[in-house]
């Protein structure tokens, strides 16, 4: 085989990759993660079922994998906007960018709680398999520590690690069921642990216009 005919091998299997994550992800999303099944996810991602089954070792490694992309991708695109000089959010400040971190993440928990309950439910069962620790649960990773670089973290992975657990933590603390604490609570604390101002990141809480 050429190495261009491998190359565009290559491409088509990401592609076909990032379709089922996605696929996954708006379905378990709308429907539950009981009430799909990799043949509905192969549907969606208009994939032969025997490919998702080629690339995923079953629905609760694909989900997993499904939502470390779906949370990076997140992430990257609201720091994105920090990045762009011509955004009316861009800034250097590394206390936006914390900040802009956590309300990514845990935003994720406000707009998309079955997706992200589900997650959770998935990494806190560990008799049904283990965390799955993939490139895209690595990709976050490393966009985290970039963030706590630029906060003068001297240890971004042992700091990372914190993190994560906080995040995690504040995820949980808003959806657990018959127990769900105010989104807005959760913010407060992560904020206050953190040092952060309340009124940075994109869901800073609105201040009523002044009469």
């Amino acid at each position: 085989m050429s190495p261009r005919r491998a190359a565009v091998n290559e491409v088509m299997r990401a592609r076909s990759r990032e379709r089922i994550m996605q696929a996954a992800v708006e379905l378990v999303d709308r429907r539950g993660f009981t009430k799909v099944t990799l043949g509905d996810i192969a549907e969606r991602a208009g994939v032969a079922r025997g490919l998702v089954s080629y690339y995923f070792p079953g629905k609760r490694f694909l989900l997993q994998t499904a939502m470390h992309r779906h949370m990076h991708l997140t992430l990257a695109a609201a720091l994105r906007t920090l990045e762009d000089k011509e955004s009316p959010r861009h800034s250097e400040d590394p206390d936006v960018w914390l900040a802009t971190a956590i309300d990514a993440v845990t935003g994720l928990a406000v707009d998309q709680p079955t997706l992200m309950r589900t997650h959770l439910a998935l990494i806190l069962a560990p008799m049904e398999g283990v965390f799955v620790q993939d490139e895209e649960q690595r990709e976050l990773g490393r966009l985290l520590q970039e963030v706590l670089r630029r906060r003068g973290s001297t240890d971004p992975h042992a700091d990372h690690a914190v993190l994560r657990s906080a995040l995690m933590g504040a995820c949980i603390g808003m959806l657990l069921p018959g127990a769900e604490a105010p989104p807005e609570l959760i913010r407060a604390d992560l904020f206050a642990r953190y040092g952060l101002d309340p009124a940075l990141g994109p869901r800073a809480p609105q201040l009523p216009a002044a009469g």
